[in-house]
């Protein structure tokens, strides 16, 4: 049974980060109709800024590495927006602007391969350990994982009902011509929702650095995964985002004590495969 507790708050912390990612393509694709494949390269970028920028290279303290690393990242989402995904999203090709965000994914490849270097490095002090709940055994970095991602979800929910610019990117994403004819700046909002997404990637890279190896191809699952993720729960709707990445990650979990954990990863796209074809709509799909 302890065993049994422990794994599913392993698939649970796990299914936070599928989620979160999920959320992302949710918030690109809804405001700029976009599927940004460089997703898992903004959570690569951040993880780098985090732990060889500022830890490793300027010796911050972890909290102050964390605040520096989300700032940098939202301002350089925001940038990119303007520069990147604004006139992606005017091209009359769905095609192109996709391609456009997998060649923006490759340039911060190579841009952190040359800032950062090849070899893989790790963190040795941050979120290490473990964190005993009565007799059951929980990793401490799970367990900040599911806190952190918890607060970020209700957040964002939050936000998006209640303040008034949340208000505005939801009229952007429902009908750009509607929320332009009102007086909304759209290719403002698109920014600023870009600029949450590439807080949100700070975010995930920072949390999973406990976890993985801080290495070039940390994040290519995590992306493909989040995807999964939001397919299955309901693609361009937040809380089928949650549904979806919880639901891989504990089926993820669980599926590899049935099969060789070399092979875990195959049970996602597997379940990915099966939603295509029996549900493409997702979980939740018919609720947005």
């Amino acid at each position: 049974m302890q065993v049994a507790v422990q794994l599913l708050i392993t698939g649970i912390a796990m299914g936070f980060i599928y989620a979160l990612v999920a959320i992302e393509y949710t918030l690109i694709w809804n405001s700029t109709g976009l599927l940004n494949f460089s997703h898992d390269k903004f959570i690569l970028l951040g993880a780098y800024m985090f732990a060889g920028s500022y830890v490793l290279s300027l010796g911050l303290p972890p909290v102050l590495a964390i605040i520096a690393t989300i700032i940098t990242m939202f301002l350089f989402g925001v940038i990119s927006a303007f520069v990147i995904f604004n006139p992606l999203s005017r091209l009359s090709t769905n095609l192109f602007a996709v391609i456009g965000t997998v060649i923006l994914g490759r340039i911060i490849t190579e841009a952190v391969r040359l800032i950062w270097g090849p070899l893989p490095f790790t963190l040795d002090n941050f979120l290490r350990g473990s964190v005993h709940i009565g007799s059951i055994v929980v990793s401490k970095s799970h367990l900040v994982i599911i806190v952190v991602c918890s607060l970020i979800t209700i957040g964002l929910q939050l936000f998006f009902k209640k303040t008034k610019t949340g208000k505005a990117m939801r009229c952007v994403q429902e009908n750009k011509t509607a929320a332009s004819l009102m007086g909304i700046n759209v290719s403002k909002n698109i920014a600023l929702t870009v600029g949450i997404s590439a807080l949100i990637c700070a975010t995930i890279g920072i949390l999973v650095v406990p976890i993985f190896n801080v290495e070039l191809q940390m994040s290519s699952m995590i992306g493909l995964k989040g995807f999964a993720s939001g397919v299955i729960g309901g693609f361009g709707y937040l809380p089928g985002a949650i549904v979806g990445g919880i639901l891989l990650g504990v089926v993820e979990i669980f599926g590899s004590m049935l099969i060789p954990s070399v092979y875990k990863d195959c049970l996602s796209f597997v379940l990915l495969i099966i939603f295509l074809l029996i549900k493409p709509s997702g979980l939740l799909g018919h609720k947005k």
